[in-house]
């Protein structure tokens, strides 16, 4: 999904970077003659799992920026299909000899890959190899947490992500509307959506539409749902574990879901990923809740996209009862427990999650930060200003909100049961009130 785009600033500014990376990588590791980091003669061989969707753009501009630090520590990255990956990775984290030193895991995956004793303790079990400066206080709290689980640290976030309200500006200009802020509730955007589906060219034929986004049967079409939920001061589980979903703040958060498809193009019931991307990209919806790693191919890159940066806009979902929306989701890296090489992958972690490690990620991949100080200071992108200034509003209520998918070993399970129940409900196949009734059933039977 990410392009391999460098987009540097100064020579000065480069060397300054690369300067203090180097710094941390001689004061947390050592001499690079160290054993543990490989030898000219005898280097280290890392195995990486991950994503295919970054996984290869990783290989081949992040593993190369490492090496100019740890030519000694040889990474490769297995790229798997998102739909493959989980059941990839339990297998390597149940094998007696397994594959990778490093699993990228998605941000609810956490607690089904640790209970089998695959992952190390990152932060205890590293903590001799790790630089002061690091800083863990320095991440913000919903990205970190994302590995967190009864209590112990498994992995540092790499990719962050949050599902994002884009806006395409010309559009609500054409429609007469003002341009959407973060504090626009979910009552007033419902009330504006007729009127940003139009005839933009006059030739009296709809060709804009109010919205794309996730409408189909998908593992992550209830993100849209849970974040309009949550919004609204819902949850998905109560405090003793039960389904909390199915109730009136539930069925109200889905029939806004369903509302959407109203203004939605034509054939939106069967819309996803890839089509809601492409209808935003080629200018005919005037908002997409979608995750907010697609910016830079939406708004930037112009081989795939016909908008320009000024005509995008990105802020939080909209606000509901309790507050606006949004929703989690954080690839994090982790060490395999059983790896002969753990310190030469925490050498890869810990730059990479860097505060040098994640500014280089965004100028050169956009990849998107996780730490405060990042998010705070100004990119060598103009681009990324805005994005910056909506990813920290985006954690702040994540946060408040606890926006993220189930965290407990089965949680794959339940979200799969999630999705049938907002796809039938959406497709009408079933009432809100009926769909959730029986997904609460049917979740409560898997965690019991």
């Amino acid at each position: 999904m990410m392009r391999n785009y460098r987009n540097f600033g100064s020579i000065s500014r480069r060397a300054v970077m690369v300067g203090g990376a180097a710094a941390v990588a001689t004061r947390a590791f050592g001499a690079q003659g160290s054993s543990a980091l490989g030898t000219p003669e005898s280097p280290v061989q890392l195995r990486v799992i991950s994503d295919a969707a970054y996984g290869i753009a990783w290989q081949a501009s992040m593993v190369p920026e490492f090496n100019k630090l740890y030519p000694n520590i040889k990474v490769t990255i297995d790229p798997v299909p998102y739909a493959e990956l989980l059941a990839k990775i339990m297998l390597d984290a149940t094998a007696s000899q397994p594959t990778y030193d490093v699993i990228i895991v998605d941000d609810p995956w956490t607690p089904q890959v640790a209970r089998t004793g695959a992952l190390l303790d990152i932060r205890k079990e590293t903590a001799a190899w790790t630089d002061p400066g690091y800083d863990w206080d320095d991440f913000n709290a919903a990205p970190l947490e994302a590995t967190q689980w009864n209590g112990v640290q498994y992995g540092v976030p790499l990719r962050s992500n949050m599902l994002l309200m884009f806006v395409n500006k010309t559009l609500y200009k054409k429609a007469g509307l003002p341009e959407p802020t973060p504090d626009l509730t979910w009552d007033q955007y419902l009330e504006q959506a007729p009127k940003l589906v139009q005839d933009t060219n006059g030739d009296g034929t709809i060709d804009a539409w109010a919205i794309d986004t996730y409408f189909k049967r998908d593992a992550l079409t209830p993100t849209i749902w849970q974040a309009i939920l949550n919004a609204n001061g819902g949850s998905l589980l109560d405090k003793n574990n039960k389904p909390a979903f199915n109730n009136e703040i539930g069925v109200k958060a889905l029939k806004t879901h369903i509302a959407l498809l109203k203004y939605a193009p034509p054939g939106g019931v069967s819309h996803g990923y890839s089509e809601a991307l492409q209808s935003f990209r080629q200018g005919q919806v005037a908002t997409s809740f979608m995750w907010g790693s697609v910016y830079r191919n939406s708004a930037v890159d112009p081989k795939t996209t016909t908008l320009k940066p000024e005509e995008v806009g990105l802020q939080v979902m909209p606000v509901g009862s309790a507050m606006a929306g949004a929703h989690r989701g954080i690839a994090s890296g982790t060490i395999h427990a059983k790896s002969p090489n753990k310190q030469a992958a925490w050498g890869l972690l810990q730059w990479f999650s860097s505060k040098q490690g994640e500014k280089w990620h965004s100028n050169a991949l956009g990849g998107f930060p996780a730490r405060k100080s990042t998010l705070a200071s100004t990119p060598e992108s103009e681009w990324l200003s805005p994005v910056f200034k909506a990813l920290q509003q985006g954690y702040d209520t994540i946060e408040k909100g606890k926006m993220w998918r189930l965290r407990h070993p089965k949680s794959d399970a339940v979200q799969q049961v999630l999705a049938d129940a907002v796809a039938a409900a959406i497709s009408g196949q079933a009432t809100a009130e009926a769909a959730l009734q029986e997904a609460a059933v049917k979740v409560e039977k898997i965690l019991r």
